[in-house]
């Protein structure tokens, strides 16, 4: 991905070892010019090939990080101590996010990282290159599992001194006496041989630290290794916080990422681990390590993090540096497509006859993801005779050709999408042909759980306040899909009592009922709001008195996944014969009042078809058949995302 803080001051650092044909990894063999110019900046580093002379696999691993420095550095200075403070006062657990970016914004105004201080590796004192290299062969010597771990995954995933761009400092000796004692008493089983089983140990420990999670301090530097003790973040900082802890007790470790969610707009990380044999575990959400095959999310593309470049990636790009996507210009990692998608990892085939502009065989063509209305580059290839062939793809994403030209990418095809069974490829071409469509809301609303949490929920009616006699008025057969659900009844029983009643496993998840006593009445009947309380259980926030305040935007969330409900005490008993209610959502839904724009894309733009401002909960729109659709509301929020119309409804990609 882009950073927008990265500084231009890098440049003359990096850009200066990528002319040079940089032969890179561990065990292979050294390219000795490269050592050189990186002891030629900076003379003090001699001293650590000088100390491991007589000890070969010392000398092999320092090598090894002396000629990848030159693509790494750290940003430091006042904005990049402001950015990492958000993480530090939000993983104490006593402020929301909010709450942290005013407090940082009212002490220091607006955090502004491109004016960070740029420190390159090549300017790391060879004690700090010293001290990292012994710490990493303690743990690979001393822990029982390491012997099953090959030379080539320790310099990999256990040897790095660091993760990125984060300061640097150290951590391996601090980190490794909080959590060795952790392994004591598994140490001497002999199934503490497999890297994967003391994982498993290991996090049945570490899942126990609650994580404070947010994305809403924005793309910034790696935090680093205070992560262990502040434990705050995205998925970028959670699989952080797992590298330093297992790379400090020999664990072979690191990072899988999709650089864009196959159906979401942003990019993920976590972590993964190498078994005895190298066979590569995905960990799951719940802190469950499973193979990578059974990974469950919508993807395209999965790559590995490495701390050496991929040298293959630079050759085949034939480019230079500048000319370059920068997510590609400097490639630590590798595809682990295959690794995760097994047969359906296909090959994609894109006739040339499908580009929109001409494509020289020498250029490099980008296979893009969409991020909102952005595109982002997740793939390369070089244009054949006849096509455009991108390996170890899997399918139902949708995904776009382009080129990067004079800074800025040129979409070169239509919007298509791979279909993940057959291999056939289905292109949002558009029509001449309009049609009209009705759109409930702007981002696809089953990505939570929140909407699917009310099927199986039961209203019901009874002139007992415990209920123990009731009867149903309406049993919600489907997940909701809009703002407002319309239900009219045939009773002719009136209840002086009446309640919504969450599914099994639902959480109660509503966000607003209301009740009628006529079709045609637009005032709904009022009571004394009861229902199942949190109490001291809940965060406050999603209380079952929410159900009945007219706002859908606020909502209950049973703190007990099954048992929960929210229900009117009428005072009288009424016939009911209208039921409107919401599910707990993220205010995705169209909402009155708010201008929204619809757009359509086209030969590699968006087209707007027009703003709208709607008198409810829908928009009604005429729009090219089979076009790729973007729903922008401009009044407020940002998840937004691309959709087509399909049998009357939305389905988003």
């Amino acid at each position: 991905m882009n950073k927008p803080y990265v500084c231009m001051k890098m440049k003359k650092y990096i850009l200066y070892f990528l002319l040079g044909a940089l032969v890179s990894g561990c065990g292979g063999n050294s390219s000795s010019h490269v050592l050189e110019d990186v002891i030629k900046e900076n003379p003090q580093l001699r001293e650590v090939l000088k100390r491991y002379e007589a000890d070969t696999l010392k000398l092999r691993a320092a090598e090894f990080l002396i000629e990848n420095l030159p693509y790494y550095c750290s940003y430091e200075g006042e904005q990049v101590e402001r950015y990492q403070k958000q993480f530090e006062l939000y993983g104490t657990g006593l402020y929301t996010p909010g709450e942290v970016q005013d407090s940082i914004r009212k002490m220091y105004g607006r955090i502004n990282l491109r004016k960070s201080t740029v420190k390159p590796d090549l300017e790391l004192p060879a004690d700090f290159l010293i001290d990292n290299i012994e710490w990493a062969f303690k743990v690979w010597n001393e822990q029982p599992w390491g012997k099953n771990v090959s030379f080539a995954d320790f310099c990999e995933y256990i040897l790095p001194y660091r993760i990125e761009d984060e300061p640097l400092k150290p951590w391996r000796e601090k980190v490794y006496n909080a959590f060795n004692p952790i392994l004591d008493s598994v140490r001497a089983l002999p199934e503490a041989q497999d890297p994967l089983f003391v994982s498993r140990v290991l996090i049945d420990s570490i899942s126990r630290i609650k994580f404070h999670f947010t994305g809403q301090f924005g793309e910034g530097p790696h935090i680093g290794p205070d992560l262990v003790d502040w434990h705050s973040g995205n998925c970028r900082e959670t699989a952080d916080m797992l590298i330093y802890i297992f790379r400090a007790l020999g664990i072979p470790c690191g990072c899988d990422y999709m650089p864009l969610r196959g159906d979401g707009n942003v990019a993920h990380f976590w972590n993964f681990i190498l078994d005895k044999n190298g066979e590569s575990y995905y960990m799951y959400e719940t802190g469950m390590l499973e193979p990578v095959r059974k990974y469950w999310g919508i993807k395209s593309k999965i790559y590995r993090q490495t701390f050496s470049r991929n040298e293959d990636v630079v050759k085949d790009m034939r480019k230079d540096a500048e000319a370059v996507y920068p997510s590609f210009r400097f490639p630590h990692f590798i595809d682990v497509t295959r690794l995760y998608s097994g047969k359906r990892a296909r090959k994609l085939n894109i006739p040339r006859e499908k580009l929109f502009h001409k494509v020289p065989e020498d250029e490099v063509v980008y296979l893009c993801s969409p991020a909102w209305t952005d595109w982002e580059p997740i793939a390369w290839a070089h244009p054949g005779e006849n096509d455009v062939s991108f390996n170890d793809v899997e399918g139902g994403v949708v995904l776009q050709l382009s080129v990067y030209k004079h800074g800025r990418l040129i979409p070169v095809s239509d919007p298509f999408v791979l279909d993940g069974s057959t291999g056939g490829v289905h292109y949002f071409e558009g029509s001449d042909e309009t049609e009209e469509i009705k759109l409930l809301n702007k981002y696809h609303q089953f990505i939570e759980p929140f909407a699917q949490r009310m099927v199986g929920g039961v209203f019901e009616g009874s002139n007992r306040a415990d209920f123990l006699q009731k009867d149903t008025l309406y049993v919600v057969k489907e997940a909701p899909v809009r703002l407002y659900s319309v239900v009219t009844l045939s009773s002719t029983k009136h209840y002086r009592y009446v309640r919504y009643v969450g599914p099994e496993n639902g959480y109660c998840n509503v966000s607003e009922v209301a009740f009628y006593e006529d079709p045609a009445d637009t005032c709904a009947l009022q009571g004394r709001v009861i229902g199942t309380p949190n109490g001291q259980n809940g965060d406050g926030k999603h209380d079952y008195r929410n159900v009945y305040d007219g706002d859908p935007y606020t909502s209950f969330d049973y703190y007990q996944p099954t048992g929960g409900w929210a229900g009117l005490d009428l005072g009288r008993p009424c016939l009911i014969r209208k039921i409107i209610f919401t599910p707990r959502n993220r205010d995705n839904y169209v909402r009155e009042g708010d201008t929204y724009e619809l757009f359509y894309s086209s030969k590699g733009e968006w087209i707007s078809i027009g703003e709208q401002i709607p008198a409810s909960d829908s928009l009604l729109y005429m729009a090219p058949k089979g076009a790729l659709l973007y729903l922008k509301n401009h009044t407020r929020g940002s998840d937004e995302r691309i959709f087509e119309y399909e049998e009357g409804r939305q389905r988003y990609w």
